[in-house]
């Protein structure tokens, strides 16, 4: 087993920094990203929602790992500087030693490429694994042409093999607005920026300049559904609301688009974090449940430190990028004082030269009062019967009864009665116990679509604070691998001759 002094994980904005100014304090620094993707994780919307809008290009790995390098200066800055740059490589597990497990030679990560898995020590640890999408779910979502931001910023900038040729986009803040500027100047015509609010809430020059290339702006609107043929959106169905998100009668419009980007918000990606028992807590300004740390980016595992959106998103990172960039040098200087690399004295400067140069930047706001009231005008538009989870096809309604999925065919009397208020007798709401009874969050995208909706659709049923809703857990894999990675073996030929008479009844 290969051991590391230094790991870090995610070659954004705040990986790279971190991983820079630990090699340049000394520290040998291994910087692992999981780009490029594999086309079949591609498309099944992980770990990004993409939502099928991409090239036949992205097949030839050579040409993708060429336009990720290409794409990202700070990778050739971190090679100079004398890091293992490892592209392409997921990170699916975390493990330390804990009071139900003194086994393991050390903390541990699982990786994985595309064709072999294996696991390799570390002395410390760096988390910048970004952010995600966050998931609403409206009449047609379910169609390809419905992306995330973030998938929709991978194929445009770090893959160039996004195949839109007219957007909506759903959200008005700097993420939303950074979205639509980056499609319009890749060709992309964006018809549309829908918003909630009754005003838009990005930077006043996002807004001009899409202005000036034919955007619209819907504010006080929602999404009532996505329309197409051949399971492909064609057009989308605005309406217009009032103060309580209520669809105005009559108010409704037909947009001509091939792919709706919901870009209303990220939650960060804290499931290493959160394997490896590091505290967390909610926070709504930073897009929900985030490590605690310290003004030097450790959490509260001594050995892990954490930077970027992983640390806690907000939306004022989208349009000032060293905000992650300072937080990532933090956490390289950090780990690296930690390893003895360089002394007190000298790592003190070091952050006090960052400290000094940083801009002041205003509190970020709390998210969620906007986020359920994006659902709410949802639900309102739309009704209870669309998927929440697109992977296990549970709808709002089947979620909130606590209905098992159709294909067991229930017909338990017991079962049936069951609610998501009869749950709440048994204790606070919970998403482990909803997601085992109707399967919500299990499918092949491990929840990345649905995990805050679902917590939203919960807490708005029980009449609860969303920061009561506890963080769904999460077990090794956190991403899907196909099995010949797991086990990376060919089967013996009478298992290969006889499979069929296993399901044979």
């Amino acid at each position: 087993m290969e051991s590391k002094p230094l790991v870090v994980v995610g070659a954004g904005v705040a990986g790279t920094a971190a991983a820079i100014e630990a090699a340049k304090a000394g520290v040998q620094t291994t910087l692992i990203d999981e780009n490029p993707i594999g086309m079949s994780m591609i498309g099944l919307d992980v770990p990004q929602f993409f939502g099928q809008r991409i090239m036949g290009t992205l097949r030839n790995k050579a040409v993708m790992l060429g336009r990720v390098a290409a794409a990202n200066d700070a990778l050739a800055d971190a090679e100079e500087a004398g890091v293992d740059v490892q592209l392409g490589t997921y990170v699916w597990g975390a493990f330390r030693n804990t009071e139900t497990s003194r086994v393991l030679d050390g903390p541990q990560l699982g990786l994985a490429d595309d064709e072999q898995s294996w696991v390799i020590n570390y002395d410390r640890l760096i988390v910048a694994a970004g952010s995600r999408d966050l998931g609403m779910s409206f009449a047609g979502w379910n169609m390809a042409g419905v992306m995330g931001a973030n998938g929709a910023y991978s194929l445009m900038s770090r893959y160039q093999a996004l195949t839109s040729q007219r957007m909506v986009v759903m959200g008005s803040g700097n993420l939303a607005l950074n979205t639509a500027r980056m499609a319009q100047d890749r060709g992309v015509e964006v018809a549309a920026v829908v918003d909630v609010s009754p005003s838009v809430r990005g930077g006043e020059a996002l807004v001009t300049g899409l202005q000036a290339k034919g955007a619209k702006f819907y504010t006080s609107h929602t999404v009532k559904e996505a329309v197409g043929r051949a399971d492909d959106i064609e057009a989308v169905v605005l309406v217009e609301i009032d103060d309580d998100a209520e669809p105005v009668a009559g108010s409704e419009k037909t947009i001509d688009a091939d792919t709706v980007c919901l870009a209303i918000g990220l939650a960060p990606n804290v499931e290493l974090l959160d394997l490896l028992d590091c505290r967390l807590a909610f926070k709504s300004e930073l897009g929900g449940y985030v490590p605690c740390r310290d003004d030097r980016m450790r959490t509260s595992v001594d050995d892990v430190f954490v930077a970027g959106d992983a640390a806690g998103f907000h939306d004022e990172m989208i349009l000032n990028p060293e905000i992650a960039r300072n937080q990532g040098r933090l956490a390289g200087i950090a780990a690296a004082q930690s390893l003895g690399a360089i002394d007190n004295a000298e790592a003190l400067a070091r952050r006090s030269d960052i400290l000094r140069s940083a801009a002041v930047t205003a509190p970020p706001a709390e998210v969620h009062t906007g986020w359920k009231k994006w659902l709410r005008s949802l639900v309102n538009a739309g009704g209870l019967d669309i998927f929440a989870c697109l992977c296990e096809e549970v709808t709002r309604a089947e979620l909130i009864g606590l209905q098992p999925p159709r294909y067991l065919e229930w017909e338990s009397e017991r079962m049936s009665s069951r609610s998501l208020q009869t749950l709440m007798k048994d204790g606070p709401v919970n998403p482990d116990q909803v997601k085992r009874l109707t399967r919500a969050g299990m499918g092949h995208c491990q929840g990345r679509r649905c995990r805050e909706q679902v917590s939203l659709i919960l807490a708005e049923e029980a009449g609860a604070d969303i920061a009561e809703v506890p963080l769904t857990s999460y077990r090794p894999p956190v991403r899907p691998l196909p099995l010949k990675v797991m086990w990376p073996h060919e089967e013996p030929e009478q298992v290969r001759r006889d499979w069929v008479k296993w399901f044979t009844p």
